[in-house]
């Protein structure tokens, strides 16, 4: 069970690893953790391009689930970091069935948060019949209403941020943030692109948490990861059409959900959590009072914990 100063499981360590090419160009890192005979959960991460940590493993009950995670193409241990060539939503979604089939695995609880979230709706609306289910926190549809919130709209409550953010940028292009930055981060030129990737990563990474946290040692694997794929999904809207994922609901609506969304989230706006819980009628929506984005909020922690317990037999949704 989880212990008396957290809500998630204690740490552990992963029954096997590996590493697997999925292409000429990218090689993605994959974990196995908890009881190989538990229930099949695959974690999706957030960014594009945020990569795994240790503390992902411990929102399920090792002696219940096996978890699978991954770090996606470009991120985190996977190789080349930061690589947005051959790296799409559809790609991710391969990657993921590929994974399935090396794991012997026929239907899985899929769990994502931020982007994670977007993209465990995709993969199951592309794959229904491999999904058990859904644990999904800090909606992101993908839309160019959000993307336009993401870099645009926040100035209303992080005016500072915003300033910093567009300060590199030459006034004649501060029209176009998002155009300005995939023009730099995605430079050959590592005196361009890092001082671009490192900005976009602390513009998102300061807005994270509802209540102030210290300031992270830098991460270069962190910075170069989630600036270069988050400036290239968005500038290509996820490689979805305008709200596909809505409109594709169907699809997917038959199956158990729990949708976990920070009321006061400042990346992931709970709009979104509001519309895909009204265009999926059997999911479950629970606002956390008092959280912004981050999946380590406590509110949020707790709440996650608890939807995976409900996808356990004879608790809920099993």
């Amino acid at each position: 069970m989880p212990d008396s100063l957290s809500p998630l499981f204690p740490a552990l360590t992963p029954n096997r690893h590996g590493m697997l090419a999925v292409d000429d160009i990218h090689t993605i890192y994959w974990e196995e953790c908890g009881n190989p005979d538990g229930i099949p959960v695959l974690f999706l991460h957030g960014g594009p391009g945020a990569g795994l940590s240790p503390q992902h493993r411990r929102f399920f009950d090792p002696q219940r689930y096996r978890v699978i995670l991954f770090d996606q193409r470009g991120a985190g241990k996977s190789t080349p970091l930061g690589e947005w060539r051959n790296n799409t939503t559809q790609l991710l979604i391969d990657d993921i069935e590929v994974l399935r089939a090396q794991f012997g695995i026929d239907q899985w609880l899929v769990f994502g948060g931020s982007w994670g979230s977007t993209l465990a709706l995709a993969y199951g609306q592309a794959h229904p019949a491999a999904c058990l289910g859904f644990v999904l926190r800090g909606i992101f549809l993908c839309t160019q209403a959000e993307i336009d919130w993401f870099i645009e709209g926040v100035r209303w409550f992080y005016p500072e941020l915003y300033a910093e953010f567009a300060a590199p940028i030459p006034p004649e292009e501060r029209g176009d943030l998002l155009a300005a930055y995939v023009q730099r981060i995605l430079s050959s030129d590592p005196a361009v692109y890092w001082p671009a990737a490192r900005a976009w990563s602390r513009f998102e990474g300061r807005r994270v948490y509802l209540m102030p946290q210290p300031e992270d040692a830098p991460n270069d694997a962190l910075d170069l990861g989630v600036g270069r794929l988050e400036s290239h999904y968005m500038a290509n809207l996820g490689f979805f059409e305008e709200d596909q994922l809505i409109r594709n609901m169907g699809r997917i609506a038959h199956l158990p959900a729990v949708i976990v969304q920070g009321r006061y989230d400042a990346i992931c706006p709970p709009l979104s959590a509001y519309r895909l819980q009204q265009a999926w009628p059997g999911a479950q929506l629970e606002m956390i009072p008092d959280a912004g984005h981050g999946a380590l909020e406590h509110g949020i922690a707790s709440a996650l914990v608890r939807a995976t317990e409900r996808f356990v037999p004879g608790r809920g949704f099993a």
